[in-house]
């Protein structure tokens, strides 16, 4: 069990960009749903392609998004990459996400910010462990280094990654350039038929 998340906060050792390229590197053909703000940008510039589901204005909508890609598409890896100030607007999908019985891995990337909006603390420091599991999580586990990052391996899901991170060190990066109507029809396509 980790040790109780308010005593263990640290002087952040992680990136957002280095969580989103281990999740690239481990899931290269994974369908990967962002949600809006700086995430989504980090995405975009980090590895722009059909498979990524960028949310560009629906916070607290990453988990929902990617649970229904998941039911759709049972036979895909599907990811939701939220954050922590969109995972606390929208809580009660845990639970949906838990009872779904699909392979969702949910990722929280957590910097204890709305930092998108111009760095309002988030109302605590949560321990989106604890709630998974709570809510019936296979499986959840909280990185805080590098090391732990590389290291952390997670059975078949649901499962939740809680990876604590700091604020951004260089700049937002470019805005997501595809409009919501062409992100659709890419994810669409790189998606694939169902399984029969």
């Amino acid at each position: 069990m980790p040790a109780p998340l308010a005593a263990t906060v640290p002087a952040a050792q992680l990136s957002l960009s280095e969580v989103m390229r281990e999740l690239i590197a481990r899931h290269p053909d994974a369908l990967i749903v962002s949600t809006c703000g700086f995430t989504s940008r980090e995405l975009f510039n980090a590895a722009d392609r059909p498979g990524n589901f960028y949310l560009v204005g629906s916070m607290g909508m990453s988990a929902p998004v990617a649970l229904g890609l998941a039911l759709a598409r049972p036979e895909r890896t599907v990811i939701a990459l939220d954050g922590d100030g969109s995972l606390l607007m929208n809580l009660s999908v845990l639970p949906l996400v838990a009872a779904s019985g699909t392979e969702l891995l949910h990722v929280v990337v957590d910097n204890g910010m709305h930092e998108s909006t111009g760095g309002q603390s988030t109302v605590q420091r949560s321990d989106f462990v604890a709630l998974a599991l709570a809510a019936g999580y296979r499986a959840a586990a909280r990185v805080e280094t590098s090391e732990e990052l590389r290291a952390v391996e997670l059975p078949v899901g649901p499962t939740l990654l809680h990876a604590l991170t700091g604020p951004r060190a260089d700049g937002p990066g470019r805005r997501v350039t595809h409009s919501p109507q062409e992100i659709v029809e890419r994810v669409r396509a790189a998606a694939g038929r169902p399984a029969s």
